[in-house]
């Protein structure tokens, strides 16, 4: 089974919109908290001052439920696909068992150097597979 990396998010209340529920885009800054975590915690990068960084190519999101201000939510996130020069993050929004966002991020190496994508370094690599779901 593959591991996940499991961040607490603490809502505020200017996240709530006039729906009563969290807004889509304070959704997705919960997501970024969630990779944030991801790339420091599994990687040992911030990417913020790294020549080597992490990008996005590409993201989708489903909102499945409504995310309330009293509820406490997770975001969970791992690994979906693991290629050469990218990986997509495969993230959720959890309230207890209940899914209530899910997200996919193609997210590619690039050296900001360079200015090219690279291959993901094999020691990045072997940390990300630990986080590899079963296709």
């Amino acid at each position: 089974m593959a591991k996940q990396l499991i961040t607490p998010i603490q809502k505020r209340f200017s996240d709530v919109d006039s729906f009563m529920h969290v807004n889509n885009i304070w959704q997705q800054t919960y997501f970024d908290l969630g990779k944030t975590e991801f790339y420091t915690r599994v990687l040992g990068i911030t990417g913020v001052f790294d020549k080597l960084r992490i990008i996005t190519a590409s993201t989708h999101t489903d909102y499945i439920g409504q995310v309330r201000l009293t509820d406490d939510i997770v975001v969970t996130t791992d690994v979906s696909r693991l290629g050469n020069k990218s990986m997509t993050l495969h993230q959720r929004i959890m309230c207890g068992e209940r899914c209530l966002t899910e997200s996919s991020s193609v997210m590619v190496a690039f050296d900001f150097e360079l200015q090219q994508t690279v291959p993901l370094p094999d020691k990045w690599r072997e940390a990300l597979a630990e986080y590899l779901i079963a296709e």
